[in-house]
């Protein structure tokens, strides 16, 4: 226990700088994300993601490492995301050491395309990550996304 205590103080002390500085970068990782998701190009989408990451996106589909992540988004790039466009904006990041962090971001994706290729409406969601700080850059190690439920049709009068 002692051993640990003088690390976690010193973390401490100087996590303001730290945290400001991993702030950022972790927040340029979610514009890399959705900037190459939204320009289709699977291979830095999944770039934004660790080697040995588990993605599970709004319908529960779960894939594990880059490779076959970035087959997954290969695929939806070719078929009913091909037209899409993206934006995650971070609400918060948690640190809990000084290469560890969470972040949960609003997602709002358009043009996606049902099987039918008609529109479909603006996708919303909750997007929760676990961020590991790996050779000096922040990557995305579990992505979780959750859709927010459509608003109730209008009421006619």
């Amino acid at each position: 226990m002692i051993l640990f205590a003088p690390a976690r103080a010193s973390w401490a002390q100087d996590s303001s700088k730290t945290t400001d500085a991993d702030s950022v970068a972790i927040k340029q990782t979610f514009a890399d994300f959705y900037e190459s998701f939204s320009h289709h190009d699977a291979h830095a989408t999944a770039m934004t993601f660790a080697e040995d990451a588990d993605f599970t996106n709004m319908r529960g589909v779960h894939r594990h490492g880059r490779t076959d992540i970035e087959a997954w988004f290969a695929s939806l790039f070719k078929g009913n995301l091909k037209a899409s466009n993206r934006t995650d904006t971070v609400r918060s990041i948690r640190f809990f050491t000084p290469q560890m962090a969470t972040v949960d971001a609003d997602t709002v994706i358009t043009g996606t395309k049902a099987a039918d290729g008609s529109d479909v409406p603006p996708r919303k969601g909750l997007m929760i990550v676990t961020m590991t700080k790996q050779n000096g850059h922040w990557l995305i190690s579990v992505f979780h996304e959750a859709e927010f439920p459509a608003p109730p049709p209008a009421a006619t009068k």
